[in-house]
């Protein structure tokens, strides 16, 4: 992750719906491409990861953590 803000890596178990990850695992195959025997070398658990975590440093999560209403 790049920008000014320090990370961390957390380990979580996280709810997603089947087809969220059947669109990761089909993108990440069409990015990665077969190799010459037809077998596809990419580790769809750090796609998931990266993709999520993607979508929270775009989204604002720090303030959605900050408001202590969205913890009911």
């Amino acid at each position: 992750m790049s920008g000014s803000e320090e990370t961390i890596i957390v380990n979580a178990n996280v709810e997603i719906t089947t087809l969220s990850l059947q669109a990761i695992v089909e993108n990440a195959k069409k990015i990665a491409g077969a190799n010459e025997r037809g077998f596809y070398r990419v580790d769809t658990a750090e796609k998931v990861s990266e993709m999520i975590s993607k979508f929270l440093l775009e989204n604002n999560f720090e303030a959605y953590v900050e408001n202590i209403e969205n913890y009911s």
